[in-house]
C-alpha cells in the first residue's frame, strides 16, 4: 500500500508546537521544513531584504529562488528589522510564545542585537534554543565564516572524493549543511522528549563541521586503527573490491554491490566466465582485495560487451545488487520514486506552482493532506503579530510605517 508522507497527515505529529526559525540559506531552513513538514507552526522570521536564499541564481518562480522554494515550504513568514530596537523586542515576544528557537547565525550576533539564549529561556524556561554554526560555540574557529564546502574541506570529506590521483571534489550535496539541519531536528526532538518530563527547556549547540566529521563513521575509524588515510574513492569502496561502477558497452554507468561470495559467483555467471571463478587471485573476498586492481580491468573490458540496461537485467535476475546511475532526469521520472510520492507538486493560491523533491518520512496512519507553498516575504507578519501578540490592525500599521516590520506586497 502507497503510505502517506510525513508532511501528508491529520493531525500532524507536531501539532501544537510552535517554532521561530531565525535562519537563512540552506542548514537551518532544511532543519525548519523537516519540523514544519511534521506539522509544526514555523514561523520564519526574516530581515526585510528577506532570506539570502530568496535571490539565489539561477531558476526562479516569480519573485523567489526555486532554491528558497526547495527548503521552505509549510511555513510562514514574519519580516522584522532587528537593526531597530522595536524589532528586537518584537522578536523576544516571539520567542516568549514558542516551543523552539532555530538559528543558524554566526555566534555572538544575536547576543550583541539583544537576543541571549539565556536570557530568553530565563523568560520561557521551557523554550529549547538550537544554533547551528560552522563551528560551534566554542573553539579556536568559533569566529570563522564558515560554507558547506569549507566544512567539506575541513572535515576531510573532500579528501575521501574524486578519483584517485585527481584532486579533491566537492560531494554534489551539500552534505554539510544537511547533516547539520538533520542532526538539529534530532536533537531538538530529544529535547523536546525530556521536556515533556521536567519542564525543562535546553540550548543546542550544532557544529556543521561536528556533524560531518561524525559522518566520516568507518572512514575516520580505520584511520584511528591504521594511521593511513583512505584517499580519494573514485566510484568504488576501500574495503569490498567488487562494489563499484563499471561502464557498459553504450557509455551508460551501472553499479555492482557483489558483497557476499553468493554475489560474486553470481557475477562470474553473469559474465559466461567459469575461469574468472575458478582464478585463484580472486578466489575469496581477501583475494580480491589483494588484487583489486587487476581485477577491476578483468571487469571493466567484460562489461564493454553489453549495453548497461542488459547487464542491470541480467544480474538483477541472479539475485546480484545493482543499478543504472540515474541523471536526476532519470530520478524523478522513476516508477519507485514517483510511486512514494517524492516528486511533490507545490501550488500557491495566485496560481504560482513548483515541482520539488518531497519528505521522505512516511506514516501507515496518515491521510494525505495538502502542502503550503514557500511564503512570501513577510506573507504572515500581520497574521503571525495579531495572533501571537495581540497587536492591533493599526499598532501593526504604526510598526509598518516606521519600517521595523514588512508585509508582503
Amino acid at each position: 500500500m502507497k503510505r502517506a508522507r510525513g508532511y501528508h497527515m491529520s493531525p500532524p505529529l507536531l501539532a501544537g508546537l510552535r517554532v521561530l526559525e531565525m535562519t537563512q540559506v540552506l542548514s537551518g531552513p532544511f532543519g525548519g521544513q523537516i519540523l514544519a513538514d511534521l506539522g509544526a507552526d514555523v514561523i520564519k522570521l526574516e530581515p526585510p531584504a528577506g532570506d539570502l536564499a530568496r535571490a539565489m541564481q539561477p531558476h526562479f518562480v516569480g519573485d523567489d529562488s526555486v532554491y528558497f522554494i526547495s527548503l521552505n515550504r509549510n511555513k510562514r513568514s514574519v519580516a522584522v528589522d532587528l537593526k531597530r530596537p522595536e524589532g528586537v523586542e518584537l522578536v523576544r515576544k516571539l520567542a516568549a510564545r514558542c516551543d523552539i528557537v532555530l538559528e543558524n547565525n554566526r555566534p555572538g550576533v544575536l547576543d550583541r542585537l539583544g537576543l541571549n539564549a539565556a536570557d530568553l529561556r530565563n523568560e520561557n524556561p521551557r523554550l529549547i534554543w538550537c544554533a547551528i554554526t560552522g563551528f560551534g560555540q566554542d573553539g579556536p574557529y568559533r569566529d570563522k565564516p564558515a560554507y558547506d564546502m569549507i566544512v567539506q574541506a575541513l572535515s576531510g570529506g573532500m579528501s575521501m572524493t574524486g578519483e584517485p590521483g585527481g584532486p579533491p571534489v566537492r560531494a554534489g550535496i551539500p552534505v554539510g549543511d544537511i547533516a547539520a539541519g538533520m542532526y538539529a531536528v534530532i536533537a531538538i526532538l530529544a529535547a523536546l522528549n525530556r521536556r515533556n518530563a521536567t519542564g525543562q527547556g535546553e540550548t543546542i549547540d550544532i557544529s556543521m563541521l561536528d556533524c560531518q566529521v561524525a559522518i566520516l563513521t568507518y572512514q575516520a575509524a580505520y584511520f584511528l586503527h591504521s594511521g593511513k588515510g583512505p584517499g580519494r574513492q573514485g566510484s568504488g569502496h576501500d574495503s569490498i573490491p567488487v562494489y563499484r561502477s563499471f561502464t557498459g558497452g553504450d557509455g551508460q554507468d551501472f553499479v555492482i554491490c557483489a558483497v557476499t561470495e553468493a554475489n560474486w559467483q553470481a557475477v562470474c555467471r553473469v559474465l559466461g566466465d567459469p575461469a574468472l571463478a575458478a582464478d585463484p587471485r580472486f578466489a575469496t573476498a581477501r583475494a580480491r582485495y589483494d588484487n583489486r586492481l587487476p581485477l577491476w580491468a578483468h571487469l571493466e573490458d567484460a562489461f564493454k560487451a553489453r549495453p548497461a540496461a542488459d547487464w542491470v537485467a541480467r544480474l538483477e535476475a541472479d539475485n546480484v545488487p545493482v543499478a543504472v546511475v540515474n541523471t536526476l532526469g532519470q530520478v524523478v521520472a522513476d516508477p519507485q520514486i514517483r510511486h512514494r510520492g517524492m516528486v511533490t507538486e507545490l501550488v500557491a493560491p495566485d496560481g504560482r506552482h513548483a515541482r520539488v523533491m518531497g519528505g521522505p518520512i512516511a506514516l501507515a496512519d496518515a491521510p494525505p493532506a495538502a502542502t503550503r507553498f514557500p511564503p512570501r516575504l513577510g506573507e504572515d507578519t500581520v497574521e503571525v503579530l495579531q495572533e501571537l501578540l495581540a497587536l492591533t490592525p493599526d499598532e501593526v500599521a504604526e510598526l509598518e510605517c516606521k519600517r521595523v516590520v514588512k508585509r508582503s506586497a
